[in-house]
C-alpha cells in the first residue's frame, strides 16, 4: 500500500482511524493524569494545587511539548477528516439502510452513530481549546508565562451551561470509545482470539474511567469540592516550604 492508498482507500481510511485513534487514546491518558493532580488536594491541602500548577508548567514551556502539539494537531484532523470520508463512503455503498431489526440485532446504537458522536466531541473540542489552551498560549507569548489554570477552571466551571456541557462531551466521548478502542486493534491487527476478551474488557474499562475523571472536575469545582484557587494557591505556598514542587517565581507570577 503507498502513501497514496492509505489516504483514499478504504482499508487505507481504516488503518489511518485506527493509528490516529490509538495515538489519541494514549494522549487521554497523559491528558487525565496531569489534571489528574489536581485531586491531590483531597489527599494534602496545597499539594494538588502545587502538583498541577508544576506539570501545567513542565507542558507549557518544554520545547518537545510545541512538537507534541504539531503531531497531535495532525492526528486529530487526520482521525476526523478520514471518519467524514468513511462515513461518506459507507453510506454511497449502501443507498439502501438496513433493515431495523437487523441493525438492532447485529450492532450498538452508539457503533452505528460514531459520525454524530464524533461531531459533538469535535464541538467541545473547540470550547475545551477556547476556554484554556488558546488564553493560556495567548498569554505564555504576550507575557511569557501561563495562566494559572487552576483558577481559570474553577472560573470557567463556575457557571452551569460549561459543566454540562462538558458532561455531555465527555458522555459522547466514553460511547466513542466503546466502540473505537476495540475497533482500533481490531483494524491494525492486534487482537488474536485469546485475547479479544481481555482487549474488550480493558476498552470498556477505559471508556468509562477516563471520561468519568475527566466530568468528575467540572462537577468538583462547581459543587466545591475543591478549594478554591485562593486558599489552594495559599495552601501550595505552605506545602512548598517543605516539599517544594512549584517554582516560587510560579507561584508569584500567578497572584
Amino acid at each position: 500500500m503507498n502513501w497514496k492508498q492509505a489516504f483514499t482507500s478504504s482499508v487505507g481510511k481504516k488503518l489511518v482511524m485506527a493509528f490516529t485513534g490509538l495515538f489519541l487514546i494514549i494522549f487521554l491518558i497523559v491528558h487525565a493524569y496531569v489534571n489528574g493532580l489536581v485531586f491531590l488536594e483531597w489527599l494534602d491541602p496545597g499539594r494538588g494545587y502545587a502538583a498541577y500548577e508544576a506539570g501545567a508548567h513542565f507542558l507549557g514551556t518544554n520545547p518537545l511539548t510545541r512538537i507534541a502539539e504539531i503531531g497531535l494537531l495532525a492526528g486529530f484532523i487526520l482521525h476526523i477528516v478520514q471518519g467524514i470520508m468513511l462515513t461518506i463512503q459507507n453510506k454511497s455503498k449502501r443507498p439502501v439502510k438496513y433493515n431495523t431489526y437487523a441493525w438492532k440485532k447485529n450492532s450498538t446504537w452508539y457503533s452505528q452513530s460514531m459520525g454524530i458522536l464524533g461531531s459533538l466531541i469535535l464541538i467541545f473540542l473547540v470550547i475545551h481549546l477556547a476556554h484554556f489552551w488558546a488564553p493560556n498560549r495567548a498569554q505564555q507569548l504576550m507575557e511569557g508565562h501561563e495562566k494559572d489554570l487552576y483558577l481559570e477552571m474553577q472560573t470557567v466551571f463556575s457557571h452551569w451551561a460549561p459543566v454540562i456541557i462538558y458532561s455531555i462531551g465527555c458522555i459522547s466521548l466514553a460511547y466513542h470509545l466503546l466502540h473505537g478502542f476495540f475497533s482500533a486493534f481490531h483494524t491494525v491487527g492486534l487482537k488474536t482470539p485469546r485475547y479479544i476478551k481481555l482487549i474488550k474488557g480493558i476498552g470498556v474499562a477505559y471508556s468509562i474511567i477516563i471520561p468519568l475523571f475527566f466530568i468528575l472536575m467540572p462537577w468538583s469545582f462547581k459543587l466545591g469540592w475543591l478549594p478554591d484557587a485562593a486558599q489552594a494557591k495559599e495552601n501550595a505556598k505552605n506545602w512548598a516550604v517543605e516539599k517544594p514542587v512549584v517554582p516560587e517565581s510560579n507561584l508569584v507570577q500567578n497572584q
